[in-house]
């Protein structure tokens, strides 16, 4: 059986630690999509950990985590965090990457930095990982697949050839920057060949075997549905497709196959980087909820930077949901807001003196205003409680009214950072 664990708002809402706990009765865990531009957060025996490109079931020795063909492969950050498994202690997992998985070449970072330094204030807050040049290079036919790197020399070299002219006409003359040479990149497509040997198979064929042998596979998603390129925020998006859908070709596998998705919702909103963020708080009130939410505060688990905070926006949720096709939702950091007498939530938004209840394309959601519905905090700490009935009263009328704007039902409720803190409905 399949199942996939996606986002439904702008990244950042948990999806790491339901995957990790997920991953308990599963078989094989495949990270289908995006990057190292964003992290996945874990804390477990083992300790604390910002997951970028390993799929979040590493840390269970019987799972086979994949690396799937719709990832932006960078090889650096794999190297650097297997190692920081190793180091601290935990059991060599099992990896297989995807030879279909395409790489992240260091001068698509490069790229990434000089184009962010380009357009100036107008800059889209990337992280800067490569992963716009990436996928442009993936479409345009000019990036390097990880089986490449085992054909002939001659082949290779041949492309690497036609990719240098166009990269360097644009460091040239778009961004007057040292240009690059086909031997530099040969060697390192070389060194990345050494290094990947133990991992690469054909994830293809190993994934059909195990759906016709009736294994538990989970699809882990990066980021959320408003930071898809078709559905989301446009243009203020990342590079690939976040949905659920995507992940029957990101991972290879029969679209039918895929029998649960389960969208993460966290009890109030943050994002990392620009774009419309219609319930978005300032100031104090912003500071407050940030120092509170996640696990010691919301700072983006790859640049650091602080993440922009908002009241749960259930317009935006409600989406993003249905762009997930969600069957269940999981909705986490509620114990976050136990400090607030009361919590503003955003139950509509008002577009041009209207008030309406459908998420608009980004033109008309630039124009957009939040409308609020205050409701009761319960002013306790809700970490450690496990059963559902055990909560506060105000706390399950917040949980009850998310679930009945949203239209979905919420099965699980995470009420603090460790895997133990679930509650299911």
């Amino acid at each position: 059986m399949v199942k996939a664990i996606v986002g439904a708002n702008w990244g950042d809402e948990g999806k790491g630690k339901i995957t990790d706990v997920l991953a308990n009765d599963s078989d094989v865990v495949i990270r289908f999509q995006g990057g190292a531009n964003a992290g996945h957060t874990i804390i477990n025996n083992y300790g604390k950990f910002a997951l970028h490109q390993l799929p979040s079931g590493v840390f269970h020795q019987n799972i086979t985590n994949i690396i799937g063909n719709g990832v932006a492969f960078s090889v650096e950050n794999f190297v650097k965090e297997m190692k920081e498994l190793e180091d601290r202690g935990v059991p060599a997992p099992n990896v297989l990457i995807s030879d279909r998985a395409q790489i992240v070449m260091p001068y698509h970072v490069a790229f990434d930095c000089y184009e962010e330094e380009r357009l100036g204030k107008n800059s889209f807050g990337s992280t800067k990982s490569g992963i716009a040049p990436f996928y442009s290079d993936k479409y345009s036919k000019i990036g390097f697949q990880i089986n490449e790197l085992y054909d002939d020399v001659d082949s290779l070299k041949a492309k690497i050839a036609h990719a240098v002219e166009i990269k360097n006409a644009t460091l040239k003359n778009l961004y007057n920057k040292e240009e690059i040479t086909v031997e530099e990149v040969f060697d390192k497509l070389m060194e990345y060949k050494e290094l990947l040997a133990p991992y690469v198979g054909d994830s293809f064929e190993f994934i059909h075997n195990a759906l016709a042998e009736g294994k538990n596979i989970l699809l882990e998603g990066q980021l959320g549905s408003l930071k898809d390129t078709d559905f989301g925020i446009y243009p203020m998006v990342t590079s690939s497709n976040t949905i659920a859908g995507y992940g029957a070709v990101g991972a290879g596998i029969p679209p039918y196959e895929i029998k649960e998705v389960i969208t993460v919702v966290k009890a109030y909103s943050s994002a990392v980087g620009a774009g419309e963020f219609v319930s978005e708080i300032f100031g104090e009130e912003a500071d407050k909820l940030r120092n509170f939410g996640g696990d010691g505060g919301e700072y983006g688990a790859t640049t650091g930077r602080p993440r922009r905070m908002g009241w749960l926006d259930l317009v935006a949720s409600r989406y993003g949901c249905k762009v997930q096709g969600a069957t269940t939702v999981a909705f986490t950091v509620i114990d976050a807001l136990g400090y607030l007498d009361e919590i503003p939530v955003c139950v509509a938004y008002e577009l041009d003196g209207k008030v309406i209840d459908y998420f608009p394309s980004t033109t008309k959601l630039k124009r957009c205003k939040p409308v609020l519905k205050v409701l009761k905090g319960w002013k306790c700490d809700v970490t450690g409680i496990k059963k559902y009935e055990d909560l506060p009263k105000e706390c399950r009328e917040y949980i009850e009214f998310a679930e009945k704007e949203i239209g979905v039902h919420i099965g699980m409720v995470s009420n603090g950072p460790s895997r133990e803190d679930i509650i299911y409905r």
